[in-house]
């Protein structure tokens, strides 16, 4: 039985992760901030899947939160098969409304926190000749608009640039890239959602279920909706100077409130 690790566990996209490879038969380790949370986590996927859920309270903002989880992932005597990065969040305001601290956190989190976990992960899976990293990203890292959006893209640059470097190791390497989901990603940010239509939110199970197929085929990036597939098609062929004003005119229409 192998073991997967996911950050920030314990609501939207990374509970998703964590039902899913609970349902597969992995044991997990949930990391997230609020112990009484994975705790209750930990109990109903045990119950429900028979499963070993182990916990671990972090906060990847902080150094201590990042060194403790890479410890965790380094224990070659309980190896990690698969990481989830997953742990983010997003600021409401535009560039210079949001706080310099709040911002130098969600580079923690999102680069820092993404990079030495990756880094503590692949290096004892290599070891092993076997393993798999997910990162999740976003759409926002292809279109120009704010830090959320830029830490986003160094997420997936990140992560394509290591899975080339670590091909034939065994070890897999690939960068989620989401849309609007609904979780309460939003709520904690204090964004409205309403003016979002309905046809750009996507179901976390069946995103999960998409990536974790497109990792099983080797991808180092997933856009796991056809609808969204489009759009960064469309994205690509898009002047990146239109591509700013949309993109600015796009997040005040449905950007945060």
């Amino acid at each position: 039985m192998t073991t997967a690790l996911i950050t920030g566990s314990t609501a939207g996209i990374g509970a998703a992760f964590a039902r899913r490879l609970a349902a597969d038969g992995h044991d997990l380790v949930l990391v997230a901030r609020d112990t009484k949370r994975l705790r209750e986590q930990a109990t109903e996927l045990h119950d429900r899947h028979g499963v070993e859920a182990e916990v671990l309270t972090a906060d990847l903002a902080t150094d201590e939160g990042i060194e403790e989880v890479a410890a965790r992932l380094s224990d070659r005597k309980n190896p990690v098969d698969l990481l989830v990065n997953n742990a983010g969040f997003g600021n409401k305001g535009r560039y210079l409304d949001v706080s310099m601290a709040d911002e130098l956190k969600m580079l923690k989190v999102h680069c820092e926190a993404v990079l030495r976990l990756t880094s503590a992960a692949t290096e004892a899976m290599r070891e092993r000749g076997r393993g798999g990293v997910v990162n999740v990203a976003s759409v926002a890292a292809f279109v120009p608009r704010g830090t959320y959006g830029a830490s986003k893209a160094w997420v997936v640059q990140f992560t394509q640039g290591a899975a080339k470097d670590l091909a034939g190791s065994g070890v897999r390497l690939m960068a989620l890239a989401p849309g609007f989901v609904r979780t309460e990603f939003h709520e904690r940010a204090g964004m409205g959602t309403d003016n979002i239509p309905n046809w750009m939110w996507l179901d976390a199970d069946k995103l999960v279920a998409a990536a974790l197929a497109d990792l099983a085929r080797g991808k180092t990036l997933s856009v796991p909706d056809p609808r969204y597939k489009v759009l960064m098609g469309v994205v690509k062929v898009t002047p990146n100077a239109l591509l700013g004003g949309i993109s600015s005119r796009t997040g005040r229409k449905y950007g945060p409130r």
